[in-house]
C-alpha cells in the first residue's frame, strides 16, 4: 500500500449516509463489500500515510494499518450491556495510541469521521481509578506547567477540553484548589473540529498531523503524569 493519500472517496461519505438509515444485518452482509472497499481500505491508506509523519511527532504513539488489531477501529457495535441494540456504530473511529497502552483508555490521538460530526481528539478518554489518581496528582504538583500545556496559543486556537466531569471534587483533593474545574475532570481530552469538505482532500494528512503537533504539550504532560515516554 503505498504511502501517499488522495482523500477520502465519494463512497465512503455515501456508505455511511446510508448506514445510518439502514443499520440491520442484512444490510451490512448485501454491503459489505462496499464497505471494505470505500471505508476500510481508504482508512488504512489514510493510516499508512499518517504513519512516518505520526513518528516525527512522537515515535511512541503507532499508526498501525491493519484491519483488524490496528488503529482502525471495529465498527461492530458490543450490544450486550447497551439499551441501543443497533449493531453497527455510524462513525468512523481511528486510535493512534501510545505504543505502551492495550485501549482506548490510554493515552494516545483520534481521528472520527460521522455524517454529522469530523473532529480529531488528543489525551486520554475514561482512564482508570489509578492513572486517573496520577494525572491529577500531577496537575496539584506541576500546576504551572498543566497551565501551560492547555492554555498555549497554538493549542487554544484549534483545541477545547472536553469529556465527563465529576458533580463534586474527587475525594483526597482540596475542594478550593484553583484548579478543582480541571481535577474534577473524569477524561482529559482536548477536541478540535474539522470539515467533511477536509477529509476528501490529500490535504487531511498533513491537517490532522498539524493539530496533532498542536495538542503535543498536553499529551506529553498526561505520558510523564503516567510514566510513559511521550
Amino acid at each position: 500500500m503505498a504511502d501517499t493519500f488522495n482523500g477520502f472517496p465519494p463512497g465512503f461519505f455515501k456508505f455511511y449516509k446510508e448506514l445510518v438509515k439502514n443499520n440491520e444485518r442484512d444490510w451490512f452482509n448485501a454491503n459489505k463489500d462496499r464497505y471494505l472497499d470505500h471505508v476500510v481500505d481508504p482508512a488504512l491508506a489514510f493510516i499508512t500515510a499518517i504513519e512516518p509523519k505520526l513518528k516525527k511527532v512522537s515515535p511512541y504513539f503507532t499508526a498501525v494499518a491493519k484491519r483488524s488489531g490496528g488503529s482502525l477501529m471495529r465498527i461492530y457495535r458490543d450490544t450486550r450491556f447497551s439499551k441501543n441494540k443497533q449493531p453497527y456504530k455510524t462513525n468512523l473511529g481511528i486510535h493512534f495510541r501510545h505504543e505502551m497502552g492495550k485501549n482506548v483508555h490510554a493515552p494516545g490521538f483520534y481521528f472520527h469521521y460521522s455524517p454529522t460530526e469530523v473532529f480529531l481528539g488528543a489525551g486520554i478518554w475514561h482512564p482508570d481509578r489509578e492513572p486517573l489518581k496520577q494525572i491529577r496528582t500531577a496537575i496539584v504538583e506541576y500546576d504551572v506547567r498543566w497551565k501551560r500545556a492547555k492554555g498555549g496559543k497554538k493549542f487554544k486556537e484549534c483545541f477545547e477540553l472536553s469529556g465527563d466531569t465529576l458533580k463534586r471534587p474527587p475525594r483526597d483533593f482540596d475542594p478550593e484548589h484553583k484548579l478543582i474545574e480541571d481535577l474534577k475532570r473524569k477524561d482529559f481530552i482536548a477536541v478540535t473540529q474539522l470539515k467533511a469538505a477536509d477529509m476528501k482532500s490529500p490535504e487531511i494528512v498533513d491537517l490532522t498531523i498539524d493539530r496533532f503537533k498542536r495538542a503535543k504539550p498536553l499529551v506529553t504532560f498526561l505520558c510523564d503524569a503516567l510514566h510513559v515516554p511521550s
